[in-house]
């Protein structure tokens, strides 16, 4: 039985191929579900444990995770960080800190804080235009619409109303080099500019963006000994107190 047709843009399911695609992922659901249920009767603090999160969060709170790794030498901490959502579900990671305002309800965790952002440009860039500039002097630097969850056009809109955009990227770590070589100004998380005295804090009297950041796991794995220490280490770490 044929499964696949070639075309010109590559190999596409027949309808009995489709049909057992639709299986195969009903199978592999099952499985998974078994397997995190399984994992969250682990009473042990060792194995191994994925953390997916964001790059500007690691490299500002590197004592988040050096710390953890020192408390729990048993546990095998691997930490990723990508542009594209993680599934759970699949086990690409165990535990995910991501910014959310209505996390799905099949997570479980906890708010830790809001995360703040401001508009920065290098030193370098705002004295070439002038420290008095207004912010719709400034090239700007946005996201490329097409990314995951691409905002940065509205935020723009709402700040700089008409905002002359000279580049766009589809990461945030790719913005912040480029704002970082003068290339433009962008919005980005505020600890930046304490992070960085070559960076500078725009003027605005528009309240900017301050999502929310969560710990969040499979509701099946908050049991899961390493899950939960790994929960309540990033809330004694970054929650709002």
């Amino acid at each position: 039985m044929r499964l696949f047709d070639r075309t010109s843009k590559g190999y596409v399911p027949t309808v009995a191929g489709a049909e057992l695609v639709s299986l195969a992922e009903s199978v592999e659901a099952e499985v998974l579900a078994a397997e995190a249920r399984v994992l969250g009767r682990d009473a042990a603090l060792k194995g191994q444990l994925r953390v997916s999160t964001l790059d500007f969060l690691v490299e500002g709170h590197f004592e988040v995770f050096s710390s953890f790794a020192e408390r729990f030498p048993g546990i095998e901490l691997t930490v990723c960080s990508r542009t594209t959502p993680v599934s759970l579900r699949s086990r690409e990671a165990d535990v995910v800190l991501r910014m959310s305002e209505s996390p799905a309800p099949h997570l479980f965790g906890r708010r830790l804080r809001q995360v703040r952002f401001v508009p920065c440009a290098s030193r370098a860039l705002v004295e070439r235009v002038g420290p008095d500039a207004p912010l719709s002097a400034y090239p700007w630097l946005s996201d490329d619409p097409r990314a995951p969850h691409a905002s940065s056009d509205k935020w723009l809109e709402a700040l700089v109303p008409g905002a002359r955009v000279v580049m766009r990227f589809d990461s945030y770590s790719m913005i912040r080099a480029a704002v970082r070589a003068g290339l433009g100004a962008h919005l980005l998380w505020c600890g930046e500019v304490r992070l960085d005295p070559d960076l500078v804090e725009l003027p605005t009297p528009i309240p900017q963006p301050s999502p929310s950041l969560w710990v969040l796991t499979l509701a099946e794995l908050r049991t899961a000994s390493r899950v939960r220490a790994f929960l309540d280490h990033a809330w004694e770490h970054l929650g709002e107190r």
